[in-house]
């Protein structure tokens, strides 16, 4: 199983449960298609990780980083992430904590805009 392993539905649940205030606050413009009519999930897992929001119409996961990202450690574990998603056809595209809080918008623009840039997905024949 490659999407919402069972073994990390515990570890999913404890990260929605406590979530960050950035990602609270982003979470309160995707949920529900508020952002363009897309669907985003959030703590969703892939392989062996799990993203912060995940929208699988556009294979797109969003990742906010707050200091915790800053140390040697976290940043290679961060490039070893999205090198996997990557090989899955995943685009990640990652904010701070802080673009959340201060420019929301922006992030909310830089998120349709990737999903404008990515392919329509293909017409069902009539």
């Amino acid at each position: 199983m490659l999407y919402n392993r069972p073994a990390l539905k515990g570890l999913r649940k404890k990260l929605r449960n406590n979530a960050t205030a950035a990602e609270q606050h982003l979470w309160e413009l995707l949920k529900r298609g508020n952002l363009g009519g897309h669907k985003f999930r959030r703590q969703h897992s892939v392989g062996p990780y799990i993203v912060d929001f995940y929208c699988p119409a556009w294979k797109l996961a969003l990742e906010l980083d707050g200091d915790s990202h800053f140390t040697d450690e976290a940043v290679v574990y961060d490039q070893e992430r999205t090198a996997y998603l990557h090989t899955l056809g995943i685009t990640v595209l990652r904010f701070l904590n802080t673009d959340v809080y201060e420019n929301a918008e922006a992030v909310c623009e830089r998120i349709l805009l990737e999903i404008k840039s990515k392919t329509q997905p293909p017409l069902t024949p009539p």
